[in-house]
Parts: C-alpha cells; structure tokens; sequence
C-alpha cells in the first residue's frame, strides 16, 4: 500500500498523519484528485489523525479536489 503522504513515515505498519509537523498515527484517508492534472477515476490519499481530519478535509474541499474521506481500516480492506 503506498499513501501519498508528506507526513509519512518510513514504518508502513504505522501510518501517520499528512498534516505538515504531525507525527500522529493516521485514522483516516482522504482521497482526492485533481481534475485538471488527473483523470476522473484516479485517486492519490493524504493520511489524517482524528484532530487533523477536518482541516485537511476543507483543504482539498474548498479546492474541490475531495472525493472521499474513509476510515483507515476500512480503506485497507477495501484494497485487499
């Protein structure tokens, strides 16, 4: 599983959160795209903890960039 995730660190079996200068275990991924970079179906992840959640959600948001915001587990699962 790769993430792309600015705050990541290097240990894949704890993911961290995306949000510049946080080192919190990631709960949530956002999934986005950029629809003039992108195509319709792709989607690249951001990683969130439970305080940084909104504020990168309205990020990608106001940008229109969000398509999706789902639980880690839930979106580990689906991949499998």
């Amino acid at each position: 599983m790769i993430f792309n995730a600015p705050g990541a660190g290097s240990d894949p079996s704890s993911p961290m959160c995306s949000a510049k200068g946080c080192r919190a275990e990631a709960v949530w991924v956002l999934a986005w795209n950029n629809p003039k970079l992108h195509t319709p179906e792709r989607r690249k992840t951001w990683l969130a903890c439970e305080e940084h959640r909104e504020h990168l959600s309205q990020f990608l948001g106001v940008r229109g960039f969000l398509k999706d915001v789902v639980r880690l587990e839930d979106w580990e699962a689906a991949q499998n």
